[in-house]
C-alpha cells in the first residue's frame, strides 16, 4: 500500500508539472480541467490513476497544488533576438514556402523538357488526358479535408512533443481518407454503371490515377508536419526518372509507366511516413504517458479546417470543371479536357512560389512578435498592442502585394521571354499570342497574385484558431468562382470560365482582409482565446 502510494504521489507530482507547463497560472479549478481532458484525462482513467471521482475531482486537487506553489516573479521583457538569429529563422521561413512549391515548379519543367511528367503527358489523346484529369481533382478535393485535419491536429501535438500521439492522431485520419477514397470509388462506379458517362476502360483510368494520387498527397502531409518537404521533392524527381527508364527501356507505354511510378511514390512515400515518425518519436521527453481523446471530440475539433481543405481544392477547381463541361460542336463526354487552358493555369501557378515563400516569413514573424507583446504589454495597454499590430498588417499586406505583382510580372515577362529559346529547342512557341493559353495564363496569374493575399490572412486566422472566419470567407469566393465561371463559359466561350478564379480571389482576398482587421481590433482577446 505504500508503494502505490508513493506512485500515485509521483504521477500527481508529474502532473501538476505538465499542467503548468501548458499554463503557469491557470484561471480556476475549470481550466485546469480543460486541460486535463486535453491532455486525454477522463473520468474512467482518474479513477484507476487516483481513486478519484473524476476529472473535477483531480483538477480540484491539482489547484489546490499550484495555489500552495505561487510565487511572485517580477515582470521580464521578451529575450531579444539578435540580428543573425532573426535572419536565419526568417530564411529557414522563406525556404519552407518555396520548398512546398518546389514539386509544382519541377513537374512543369519536366513537362517543358522531357514532353511528361509523373501524372501528365503533352501527346495523350484527349479521352486520356480528360480521365488524368478527373482523377487528379477527385484527389485533390476528396483527400484535401485529411490532410488540413492531419496538418492542424498532428502539429498541436507535435509542438508539444507528442510525437507518439502525433503518429497515432494522423495515422487514424490517413486511415479514413483511404476509407473515403474507397466508398468515392464505389459511388462514382455505381453512378457511372447507371448513367454510363464515361466507357468501361477510361473509368478504370480515372480511378487508378485517383487512388494513388491520393496516397501520395496523404503522404506528402504527414512530411510537410514533419518538416521534411523537400522529400517529397526527391520523390517526385525518382518518381520523373521512372518513368522515363520504363519509357525507353521497356515495351511499356507512358500510361502504364506513370501509374507504376505513382505506385511506387506512394507505397515509399508512405512507408517514409511511418519512419519519419518512428524517428521522431525518439525524441520524445519520457513521462506521463497522454491518451488521446475520444475520435468524435477530434472530429470535432477539426471539422473547421476539414470544410475549409475541401473548399479550397473545389475553389481551385471549379473553374477547370466549368470549362471542360462547356458544350460546344463536338462534345463526346460530359467533361472533355481542355489542355490549352490547362496549360495557361500550370504556367500561371508559378507566380505563386515566391509570394508563399514570402508569407511564410512575414506570418513566422507576426507569431514571434505576437508572443513577446503578451510579455512586452501589461494588461491596460492593450488598445496599444492592438493598434500596433494593426499597423504591423498593413505594413504586412504591402509587402506580400509588392510580392505577389513582382512575382507575377516575373512569371509573365519571363515566360514570353523564354518563348524564342524554346522554339530553337522544341521547334513550336510555349505560348502563341492571342490564342486561349495566353488568355488563361494572363488572367490566372493576376487571379493568383490575388489570392496570394487571401492565403496569407487564412493562415494567420488559423494560427489564432479562427477557421470559421476563414470558412466564412471562402464559402462566398467558391459559389461566385461557380456562378461567374459557369455563365461566362456559356454566354461567350469555354475560357472565360476563368473569370470565376479572378472573382473569387478577389471576394475570398477582401474578405478575410475584413476578417483580419475586426480581429486585430480585439487582438487581446483572441490571443488570450487562442492560448
Amino acid at each position: 500500500m505504500i508503494v502505490e502510494f508513493e506512485s500515485r504521489a509521483e504521477l500527481f507530482d508529474r502532473l501538476v508539472g505538465e499542467v503548468q507547463k501548458r499554463n503557469m497560472f491557470p484561471e480556476d479549478r475549470y481550466e485546469i480541467a480543460a486541460l486535463l481532458e486535453s491532455m486525454g484525462w477522463n473520468d474512467g482513467r482518474v479513477g484507476e490513476k487516483f481513486g478519484m471521482h473524476d476529472v473535477f475531482e483531480l483538477a480540484d486537487a491539482i489547484w489546490e497544488q499550484i495555489q500552495q506553489r505561487v510565487v511572485v516573479t517580477p515582470f521580464e521583457p521578451p529575450p531579444k533576438r539578435d540580428l543573425t538569429y532573426m535572419i536565419v529563422e526568417l530564411s529557414k521561413s522563406f525556404l519552407r514556402g518555396v520548398i512546398f512549391a518546389l514539386p509544382m515548379a519541377i513537374s512543369v519543367l519536366s513537362m517543358l523538357t522531357l514532353k511528361f511528367s509523373l501524372w501528365s503527358y503533352e501527346f495523350l489523346s484527349v479521352e486520356l488526358a480528360t480521365c488524368i484529369a478527373i482523377g487528379t481533382i477527385l484527389s485533390f478535393i476528396v483527400v484535401g479535408g485529411y490532410t488540413q485535419a492531419i496538418a492542424r491536429r498532428g502539429f498541436f501535438y507535435l509542438f508539444q512533443g507528442y510525437y507518439n500521439m502525433g503518429r497515432k492522431v494522423t495515422f487514424k485520419f490517413i486511415r479514413l481518407g483511404y476509407i473515403t477514397c474507397l466508398i468515392t470509388c464505389v459511388l462514382i462506379y455505381g453512378f457511372n454503371l447507371i448513367f454510363n458517362i464515361f466507357p468501361s476502360n477510361m473509368f478504370i483510368y480515372i480511378v487508378l490515377y485517383f487512388f494513388f494520387l491520393t496516397s501520395i498527397w496523404l503522404s506528402v502531409t504527414v512530411m510537410y508536419i514533419l518538416r521534411r518537404e523537400l522529400t517529397f521533392t526527391g520523390l517526385i524527381i525518382l518518381g520523373i526518372i521512372l518513368v522515363y527508364i520504363l519509357m525507353s527501356y521497356t515495351p511499356l507505354d507512358i500510361i502504364f509507366s506513370q501509374l507504376i511510378s505513382i505506385f511506387f511514390v506512394s507505397v515509399v512515400g508512405m512507408v517514409l511516413a511511418v519512419h519519419y515518425f518512428r524517428l521522431a518519436e525518439r525524441k520524445e521527453e519520457k513521462g506521463i504517458a497522454p491518451q488521446l481523446p475520444r475520435m468524435s471530440i477530434t472530429i470535432y475539433s477539426v471539422m473547421p479546417y476539414f470544410v475549409y481543405g475541401f473548399l479550397y481544392f473545389f475553389f481551385l477547381f471549379v473553374d477547370r470543371i466549368n470549362a471542360w463541361s462547356a458544350h460546344e460542336w463536338y462534345m463526346p463526354y460530359f467533361i472533355w479536357f481542355r489542355g490549352e487552358y490547362e496549360l495557361g493555369l500550370d504556367f500561371a501557378l508559378l507566380a505563386l512560389m515566391i509570394p508563399l515563400g514570402v508569407s511564410e516569413v512575414i506570418v513566422h514573424k507576426l507569431m514571434l512578435d505576437m508572443e513577446d507583446a503578451q510579455k512586452r504589454y501589461w494588461g491596460s495597454e492593450t488598445e496599444s498592442m492592438n493598434r500596433h499590430f494593426r499597423k504591423v498588417y498593413y505594413k504586412m499586406i504591402a509587402v506580400i502585394g509588392t510580392a505577389s505583382v513582382a512575382s507575377g510580372a516575373i512569371v509573365w515577362k519571363g515566360l514570353f521571354m523564354a518563348n524564342d529559346k524554346y522554339i530553337e529547342f522544341a521547334g513550336k512557341p510555349l505560348i502563341r499570342e492571342d490564342t486561349v493559353t495566353e488568355f488563361v495564363f494572363i488572367v490566372s496569374v493576376a487571379s493568383y497574385v490575388i489570392l496570394a493575399v487571401a492565403l496569407m490572412n487564412a493562415v494567420i486566422l488559423f494560427s489564432l484558431s479562427q477557421a470559421d472566419l476563414v470558412n466564412r470567407s471562402i464559402i462566398p469566393a467558391v459559389v461566385a468562382n461557380m456562378v461567374v465561371g459557369f455563365l461566362l463559359s456559356r454566354w461567350f466561350d469555354y475560357h472565360y470560365a476563368i473569370f470565376g478564379l479572378l472573382v473569387g480571389s478577389i471576394i475570398f482576398a477582401t474578405l478575410t482582409t475584413i476578417q483580419m482587421l475586426r480581429v486585430l481590433k480585439k487582438l487581446d482577446y483572441y490571443l488570450y482565446a487562442a492560448n
